[in-house]
């Protein structure tokens, strides 16, 4: 059974993913289309078509293998001709490929398409189309994150006791293997159990774990009545919090560290017990607050990516360990994914929730990747556009010709380059997804 459920882990989000994958040329088609630019091809993947059909101007189908997808318009590369055809460059294998690539996007060019090339394009069209697939990535995962914050809701702390702690014992220590001599805490000394609710503290209704925690932590030394629901009924009983050394943490719950480096601590009021944790549905407005983090860390990653890659490569031929919160490839993504549906002491619905979430995260991470400012990407796209845009700007300012359609096919060297670099990342986080996969239940 576990083996079944690993597999329907990787098969739910390598559907996941392909569905990502269509969505975001999705993207790019609509507008396209709307704009009247003549769309040849839709594809999902690469190499051999093993399905297509032709639907009016445009071919759908499904190719070999599934890294990907594409949307051919025609006229991507502006001419290099005065007479609007391609002609031969001069010799050397860069000019080849320049001229082969304007070949490819001019051969499809019939009478009537002169004003639907891609290239003759105003400027904010070009981005719009070409920023319409990391948005259709963007909208899948807001979309996904409100399923999971709405829909399975986060975990959060009770005002139900999960646990009673018997004794008192320092911060960063563990209690006394014979608890019949220590010292008590608080909680325990007053009689407090697992499983009690507590409803009033101090005279004050508990609604809530953060407040009644930070009640305990003012009252330090006081005698404090306490009422607790216990098998249907309330009992009251006196408890008095002490004064004990606790870690500062930050507004994310993260242990704040001193300038020796070592977890910072305050006195505070202390009685000695742990909440249970219950799955609760959060609003809408939290939806996009939880976006925007997710896209800053994914950010973040992207930004250190070469120097993560460095690490990857480290830990994928040495002892070293792989460092959880860094890149991994759609391998790893699958191999999380199945070890998340295997976990039967997990409920079902937690599972699927995290699942969800995964989900959402390869997407919000597909949308920052691809606005990347280099070629083939997207945002190389946008940026040659933003080029343009400038060139042209700056010549209608100084009185000069328009400059005409800036010709992306000479950064096509770069993009060979910038291919080929993605293909080796690829291979070494698949690699490494293999031999040393990152672990992220501890």
């Amino acid at each position: 059974m576990t083996v079944v459920l690993f597999i329907l882990g990787v098969v739910f989000v390598a559907v996941g993913v392909a569905v990502s994958i269509a969505l975001h040329e999705v993207g790019h088609l609509v507008p396209a289309k709307l704009f009247r630019v003549r769309v040849t091809k839709y594809m999902i993947g690469f190499g051999p078509t093993l399905w297509s059909r032709k639907k009016g101007e445009t071919e759908y189908g499904f190719k070999a293998i599934p890294a990907g997808g594409y949307v051919a318009m025609i006229g991507m590369y502006p001419p290099n001709a005065a007479d609007g055809s391609v002609r031969p460059s001069s010799t050397g294998m860069f000019q080849t490929l320049a001229t082969e690539a304007r070949s490819l996007a001019h051969e499809d060019v019939g009478p009537g398409d002169e004003h639907r090339l891609f290239y003759r394009l105003p400027v904010w069209k070009k981005i719009i189309i070409m920023l319409g697939g990391p948005f259709m990535n963007l909208l899948i995962g807001v979309v996904l994150t409100g399923v999971l914050l709405m829909g399975f809701g986060t975990p959060q702390a009770t005002t139900t006791l999960a646990e009673v702690n018997a004794c008192q014992v320092a911060y960063g220590q563990s209690a006394p293997a014979d608890q019949s001599t220590c010292n008590k805490t608080p909680a325990a000394a007053a009689g407090l159990k697992p499983g009690d609710v507590i409803t009033v503290f101090d005279g004050k209704a508990v609604t809530g774990w953060a407040d009644m925690t930070a009640w305990i932590r003012a009252s330090a030394g006081r005698q404090v009545p306490v009422t607790v629901r216990r098998a249907g009924q309330d009992v009251t009983m006196t408890i008095t919090p002490v004064l004990t050394a606790r870690p500062v943490t930050d507004a994310s719950g993260a242990v704040v560290l001193d300038s020796k480096g070592q977890p910072a601590t305050q006195e505070v009021g202390f009685i000695g017990v742990g909440p249970t944790s219950a799955m609760v549905a959060q609003p809408a407005s939290a939806v996009l607050p939880a976006v925007g983090e997710s896209l800053v860390k994914i950010s973040g990653v992207v930004v250190n990516l070469p120097q993560r890659l460095v690490g990857v490569a480290k830990a994928a031929f040495s002892s070293e360990p792989r460092d959880p919160n860094g890149p991994i490839s759609m391998v790893g993504v699958g191999r999380v994914a199945g070890e998340v549906a295997a976990m039967e002491q997990v409920p079902l619905s937690a599972r699927i929730a995290t699942l969800v979430g995964l989900l959402a995260g390869v997407n919000l991470a597909l949308c920052i990747f691809n606005l990347i400012p280099l070629l083939p990407l997207d945002g190389g796209h946008v940026a040659g556009a933003l080029y343009e845009g400038a060139r042209r700007r700056a010549a209608k300012l100084l009185g000069r010709k328009d400059p005409g359609a800036f010709d992306i096919a000479k950064l096509l060297p770069l993009t060979y380059v910038v291919a080929s670099l993605l293909l080796v990342m690829g291979a070494l986080l698949m690699y490494a997804d293999i031999v040393k996969p990152i672990n992220i239940f501890g």
